[in-house]
């Protein structure tokens, strides 16, 4: 053993293997932590994506310049910032490029930057990219000494620790980093919320969170979507951990045959539309979900759309939902607002803590801004001091510089005569000739006004908060007013576990409206405010067709909707979950409400509060076209699964076709085509059990048919009420319900109209109590009248009528809705309240 090695041998040292793996890997760590994969909370930038806005900063490419080659912005970042290669700083530029990865992208991208399909971008030889107009905000006022720097990771050059950040980039653009032990996901939000929060926050500090999320609502996706239930928000803003449950838009559509189709036009965050696509496909193929005939993937440059055609035996809000429960067509973003505070330590913070660390950013960046301004102001004045004194004594100053043999000798000379700062007089003897013309004196002198202005209000930035303050509020308006956009991404306060947050629901009354071919549509009745005197009432729907609006309802948004279909069976809803619509749309397809077979269609609408089920003695009142009756008690119906339930029990052949609540003590009038009617008191039905079939209530002689049955309170509304009554070729009637004798139910009842060729048979029967209402009324061939209740003659029981509708040779009254005055009365109520209002 040599004498060089014996010396090294006393310098070992024994050192335990498992205490440097720990302290090796918290070295690690903290490396990945804090210089790669979390972004700081002042500018919501990770250290690539810094760097790369910094080099494109370095290159001069801003929005207006010209683009350059990806490659060579990737090689600088690598080159001068970056140290871990180019196959990280690429993918990190082309996502801050895509419009589907950021709600405001910070890169303009020029070439194949990728698409939602999942495309790989182009190579970054092919590609080129410069900054957006926003990204350039992110770097704003960086050269006016408001961020530190550091040395880069070969000591080679300085590298900002951090932007100035004029907006709040965290919440603006969220972001995702995986790094040891923690992770970050936050989600992207709308400028126009985050900016008014932000301004609430600075206008008051103590702010809680209720008050915050009057201004932010949720996350706001650049693929838009919807998200459903507020809970998961309120918890990811005051804890900083939540779960956000995202279902893209689809629309079941139906077309004239009454085959339906599903339509994709937007798709949860950070769902690749190719690989959903494949998805769907491959459950067809495995027969997991039925009824789907083809999928086609129609997106364009227009925008993303997926058709999905289904079989006419489809249930298609079955279809709809299998697609929810097994496809990334509804998802959870889970949010988790893990961010550096001060460069260096990983928190979890809530809403109102990123807000503050970035107000408290805003405030660091523009005192010192308003620092270097300031003393550039300060010099620049004491400059103009300089000069104009100069200009004041010309002749003695150029005779000094005539006789003076060198600059320095001038320089002292100049000093000692009129007491010129050093800076001073170097400007002085950098004067040119022209500064000696009295304009040129003139601007100097305005100048240094200008100056001495703008150093007065630098200082009382500097001297007041609230004046600071003030800057940094009207910064953020003026990035609001030219980048603000509209939210994209819906939010319903209905959670898909099941909860629904009714008390988030505003309780207010809205005016539903169900179409013959069942289109369903919920509309405020302030969109009836802008109609005006000779409009067409209150019905006011774009239909299909040989459409007509059949059900019109009055109802609260917290009220129970139930449906009932030709075969038997009951459906529910609460109202605000209808799909709200303008006064002139056509609505929704029922299908997308409620879980209808094929050839199904909805026949009576009933409206209950949560009253109604409790209520002893509240009956409902079903009738079928075979003259059938049932009475069930209303809380047998409190409990409806969303496939739907039995109603009634029906035999073959026969078809429920009305519903109407009653007291337990009303009368009922049924009518048949043949014009045979009968009257019976309500206690003739006995109440039974919702799986019943009924009792009969009309008999019916041969190829005769119900087409009407009516619940009419027994007191003062069956004395005065009229039976309308409306037949095939066009003549109608009113007629005392008075004067139809109460009779046994079962028999064959009395005349209610004459039915002759002539007449045709009876198309729609009513028990009227309000005879300012109006009557619509559609034929076979499209031709549509609505007449006043009024006009329509009061005669006796066995008459033919009057004509209501000229038809022409061919042509047969097919269907008649009744619109009560007290829809139409609506609009007036509005107008009288806004009136008071003014």
């Amino acid at each position: 053993m040599n004498e060089k090695a014996d010396k090294n041998i006393g310098n070992v040292k024994p050192h335990a293997i498992v205490d440097e793996m720990r302290k090796s890997f918290l070295d690690y760590a903290m490396s990945v932590i804090v210089a790669r994969a979390l972004p700081d909370v002042r500018d919501g930038l990770k250290p690539v994506q810094r760097r790369i806005l910094a080099t494109t900063n370095d290159l001069g490419l801003t929005a207006k310049s010209k683009h350059r080659k990806s490659a060579k912005i990737t090689g600088d970042v690598v080159g001068n910032y970056h140290p871990h290669g180019d196959m990280n700083v690429y993918p990190a530029m082309v996502r801050l490029a895509q419009d589907f990865s950021l709600r405001y992208p910070l890169i303009d991208g020029q070439g194949n930057f990728g698409s939602i399909d999942g495309d790989m971008p182009a190579a970054m030889r092919y590609t080129e990219a410069r900054m957006t107009s926003l990204a350039e905000l992110m770097l704003k006022d960086i050269d006016k000494e408001t961020v530190p720097y550091v040395d880069n990771y070969d000591n080679t050059r300085k590298e900002p620790q951090v932007l100035p950040a004029a907006l709040p980039q965290l919440l603006l653009n969220g972001t995702l980093g995986i790094a040891v032990g923690m992770a970050s996901n936050m989600a992207p939000h709308n400028m126009n919320e985050v900016v008014d929060a932000t301004i609430a926050q600075i206008d008051n500090p103590e702010i809680e969170l209720e008050g915050l999320m009057e201004h932010i609502k949720g996350p706001d996706f650049p693929t838009a979507a919807e998200i459903y239930g507020v809970e998961g928000i309120r918890q990811a803003y005051s804890t900083g951990r939540g779960r956000v449950d995202i279902r893209g838009k689809a629309e079941i559509i139906e077309d004239k045959s009454g085959k339906s189709t599903i339509i994709i036009t937007e798709v949860p965050y950070q769902v690749n539309k190719a690989e959903l696509v494949l998805k769907i496909a491959d459950l067809v193929r495995a027969k997991k979900i039925d009824g789907i005939s083809d999928i086609r993937d129609e997106s364009d440059r227009e925008g993303l759309r997926v058709v999905i055609e289904l079989k006419k035996t489809a249930y298609p809000k079955k279809v709809l939902n299998g697609l929810y429960s097994m496809t990334q067509l509804q998802t959870a973003f889970h949010i988790n607002m893990v961010a550096l505070v001060d460069g260096i330590e990983p928190r979890t913070l809530s809403l109102k803590e990123i807000i503050g660390y970035f107000i408290e950013h805003r405030v660091v960046v523009v005192t010192k801004r308003t620092e270097y301004d300031l003393s550039k102001a300060k010099e620049r004045a004491h400059i103009l001091e300089g000069l104009l004194k100069a200009l004041d004594n010309i002749d003695e100053v150029v005779e000094i510089i005539r006789k003076s043999k060198t600059r320095d000798d001038a320089h002292q000379n100049l000093i000692k005569r009129f007491k010129f700062s050093s800076e001073q007089t170097d400007s002085i003897l950098d004067m040119r000739l022209a500064t000696l013309v009295g304009l040129e004196k003139s601007r100097l002198e305005d100048e240094l006004k200008e100056k001495i202005k703008l150093i007065t209000y630098l200082e009382n930035i500097l001297a007041n908060k609230a004046e600071l303050m003030k800057v940094i509020k009207d910064e953020l308006l003026e990035i609001k007013e030219k980048y603000g956009d509209e939210r994209r991404t819906k939010i319903f306060n209905q959670g898909l576990d099941g909860f629904i947050a009714e008390d988030l629901i505003p309780s207010e009354d809205v005016l539903i409206s169900i179409t013959k071919t069942n289109y369903i549509k919920r509309v405020s009745p302030k969109e009836y405010r802008s109609q005006g005197r000779g409009g067409k009432g209150v019905i006011g729907m774009s239909t299909k067709e040989e459409d007509t609006v059949q059900f019109t309802r009055i109802a609260n948004t917290h009220d129970v909707v139930l449906f009932f279909t030709d075969k038997g069976r009951i459906f529910k809803t609460k109202v605000y979950e209808i799909p709200p619509a303008s006064r002139q749309a056509k609505g929704s397809a029922i299908v997308n409400v409620i879980q209808l077979a094929p050839q199904e269609q909805v026949t009576a609408v009933i409206t209950l509060n949560k009253k109604s089920f409790a209520k002893q003695g509240a009956y409902l009142i079903m009738g079928t076209v075979n003259g059938t009756i049932k009475k069930t008690e209303i809380g047998l119906y409190s409990n409806v699964r969303s496939t739907g339930i039995k109603a009634i029990n029906l035999r073959e052949g026969d078809k429920l076709k009305w519903v109407s609540p009653s007291s337990g003590d009303d009368m009922i009038t049924e009518v048949t085509k043949k014009g045979q009617a009968i009257t019976f008191k309500e206690r003739d039905v006995r109440p039974m059990g919702r799986s019943a079939s009924g009792v009969r209530g009309i008999r019916l002689r041969e190829n005769d048919e119900v087409v009407s049955m009516n619940v009419i309170n027994s007191g003062d509304d069956y004395k005065t009420a009229d039976l309308l009554v409306i037949l095939e070729k066009g003549f109608g009637k009113r007629t005392l319900v008075s004067k139809f004798p109460i009779q046994k139910r079962g028999g064959v009842g009395i005349k209610a109209a004459n039915v002759t060729s002539r007449t045709g048979v009876v198309v729609e029967a009513r028990i009227v109590t309000d005879i300012e209402g109006e009557i619509v009324i559609t034929s076979l061939n499209g031709q549509v009248i609505k007449i006043k209740m009024k006009s329509i003659k009061r005669l006796g029981r066995v008459t033919q009528g009057v004509t209501v509708m000229k038809l022409n040779k061919d042509d047969k009254i097919a269907s008649v809705a009744v619109v009560k005055a007290t829809l139409k009365k609506i609009e007036e109520k509005i107008k009288l309240e806004e009136e008071k209002k003014k």
